[in-house]
């Protein structure tokens, strides 16, 4: 006989604008060598934060998204989850990227994905057609999260400055109709 599994479900999440004092939580959470390991340059200075969360305001209010700060279901900051227009000149320039960060404890447990299902959905409503997601080529997680998303592997790029590393640049079209959330996914904020 086939034992039968409940269906997995999502964490609540909550994503607001980033406020001054999210800088210094970013930089407590994100101030890991694991959580920085695909990131260039690894853990920044507090300094960064305090320019990224600024930054991520600015878009928020001149485009009606941005890289929102993450909230377990208790209210702490565990990273950030939103979108923003890609930051450089190499790459998918000028298209719209979504992106998660999360700090080590919060892997593994379906933050980034039911967050960044609440992102595609808010980027719908602003009018968003198309995003992108760019994935250091090794960083097996955050290529699953982009396989539940129902992105598509377009691109490779080489990463410039990284000593030969490659991102995967992903694709989703957001015009094609509703997007299809899990069963018995709560209702996230």
């Amino acid at each position: 006989m086939t034992e039968l599994l409940p269906a997995a479900v999502e964490p609540v999440v909550r994503l607001r604008v980033p406020t001054d004092e999210d800088a210094y939580a970013w930089h407590r959470v994100f101030d890991d060598p694991e959580v920085m390991a695909f990131f260039q340059g690894g853990p920044a200075e507090l300094s960064v934060y305090h320019e990224f969360t600024a930054r991520q305001r600015r878009h928020d209010a001149e485009l009606g998204f941005c890289l929102w700060t993450l909230l377990d279901g208790d209210g702490e900051v565990i990273g950030f989850t939103g979108a923003q227009p890609w930051p450089h000149a190499w790459g998918p320039a000028g298209e719209i990227e979504i992106g998660w960060r999360l700090a080590r404890s919060a892997w593994g447990k379906g933050y980034a994905t039911a967050a960044a299902r609440v992102t595609l959905e808010r980027l719908r409503a602003a009018g968003v057609e198309r995003v992108v997601a760019m994935v250091n080529t090794r960083n097996e997680r955050s290529v699953a999260v982009t396989r539940r998303l129902g992105m598509t592997r377009a691109e490779t790029y080489a990463i410039p400055g990284s000593g030969g590393q490659e991102g995967h640049c992903f694709r989703l079209d957001l015009s094609a109709g509703p997007l299809t959330l899990p069963a018995g996914r709560p209702g996230a904020v």
